[in-house]
């Protein structure tokens, strides 16, 4: 068992972390008084579909997955997932696009979300009491840089919540020093937290000469400071919590450790919910227009070249179908291994009180555009939907989808992002 104790916490800490999500500028919108699911994960990968070898087959409730096709992975998980055909980003298109707007509604500072991503709006109404309030694990997500192109979560709007892409990294930030190295971890725990004293001061000294709008900018910064604070400083495990075994040293970034740079990631991530460490977490796999080459798969071609093969080559649309398949792989070994975990806040297993939103940010991926963009949600016997069914929604905003995942985490609001494309809830999720 793995107790996380003040000095056992590194972490990098850069100018994303002290612009983390910034409370003031949310709604106000009240927290439900019982929550459904206890936990958030949203599992993102990149470039589309074909649709002729995603959706299933049957009805609403007696459907089931093609032999060869992009689900059939999922097959034994078919009673716990919601297959969510025909949802429309509304008036937007492209991969850029698409990335930005596929967590966000395309809210703005003045929406309801504050044009927050909705992981990182719902954190900021349950994650409050964790020791983070959220966590975001990437894999290979920052070759390019930080853009709208590579970036899903947004602690503010236009402010991104990057994800961490080493699984080192991630691992001391969550459980301290790699191989019991508590010299340099408490070294490292001590230049963080002067840092953070020293970036205090400053924006306290600058609080008395702001104006009020300014004023309240710098209380929005000292508040992701005090979050910050709380991880390097609170214990987080649970009683019973499970240990966490370092990862092995890898280079992160290189295209043929793709698989296990994720697998690392996932199983950090499913420890860290089970340990009570955070309720809300992500795992971003590359991005739009990804350029990784499935190598381990055989395959030649990058994984963004595959995706626009069109139908006459008949070949490509096959690989392409192959990675995909992969990407549900993993999707269904997250699944397994939140199953796998007890719930140590309230029995049952972590499956049970998590949902799961896997999210992509375009539909047809040969048409560039964001019509009928496939999402596959998750859950257990607490959820607030109902599961093992497919709907078809025939062109239904994103928005009710965004503000149905509040609503299943037992955050009230009315809509999620921009309210000129959509008001309330999605029908037929619950």
């Amino acid at each position: 068992m793995i107790r996380i104790g003040r000095r056992q916490f590194t972490a990098g800490l850069g100018a994303s972390l002290l612009a983390s999500p910034l409370l003031g500028l949310l709604s106000g919108e009240a927290r439900a008084a019982t929550q459904q699911a206890k936990r958030l994960i949203v599992f993102f990968s990149p470039n589309g579909t074909v649709h002729n070898h995603w959706r299933p087959t049957g009805t609403e409730t007696e459907f089931a997955f093609p032999a060869g096709g992009i689900l059939e992975p999922l097959a034994r998980h078919r009673s716990k997932l919601l297959i969510c055909d025909g949802i429309d980003f509304v008036e937007v298109d492209n991969h850029e696009a698409g990335m930005s707007n596929m967590l966000t509604g395309g809210g703005t500072a003045g929406s309801a979300s504050g044009g927050l991503s909705v992981d990182q709006y719902i954190a900021s109404k349950i994650g409050q009491g964790s020791r983070f309030q959220s966590l975001e694990f990437g894999v290979q997500t920052s070759a390019w840089g930080a853009a709208r192109s590579t970036r899903m979560s947004y602690s503010a709007p236009g402010v991104f919540a990057s994800p961490e892409d080493n699984p080192r990294n991630a691992f001391q930030r969550l459980f301290g020093a790699l191989g019991g190295d508590t010299t340099t971890t408490d070294k490292l725990l001590r230049r963080r937290k002067s840092i953070l004293d020293l970036v205090r001061g400053e924006m306290n000294d600058l609080a008395q000469r702001a104006g009020a709008q300014e004023k309240q900018k710098l209380d929005q910064h000292l508040e992701a400071l005090r979050q910050t604070e709380r991880g390097l400083t609170e214990p987080a495990a649970l009683p019973g919590c499970p240990s966490a075994t370092a990862p092995t040293p890898i280079d992160a970034m290189a295209n043929g450790n793709f698989p296990a740079v994720g697998k690392a990631q996932m199983d950090l991530m499913v420890s860290a919910l089970a340990c009570g460490m955070t309720r809300v977490a992500s795992i971003q796999w590359a991005h739009t227009i990804a350029p990784q080459v499935f190598n381990w798969m055989g395959m030649g071609e990058a994984h963004h070249e595959l995706s626009h093969k069109d139908d006459s080559n008949t070949a490509g649309v096959a690989n392409f179908v192959k990675c995909e398949r992969w990407f549900a792989e993993q999707f269904a070994y997250l699944l397994d291994a939140l199953e796998s975990y007890p719930d140590l806040e309230g029995g049952g297993t972590l499956l049970d009180s998590t949902l799961v939103l896997w999210a992509k940010e375009l539909g047809d991926s040969r048409l560039h555009t964001c019509r009928s963009v496939p999402f596959v949600i998750a859950g257990g016997a607490n959820s607030y939907f109902r599961f093992g069914r497919y709907l078809r929604f025939n062109g239904a905003p994103h928005q009710k989808l965004l503000t149905s995942v509040c609503h299943a985490l037992g955050v009230t609001i009315d809509t999620f992002g921009d309210v000129t494309k959509a008001s309330g809830p999605l029908a037929g999720l619950v």
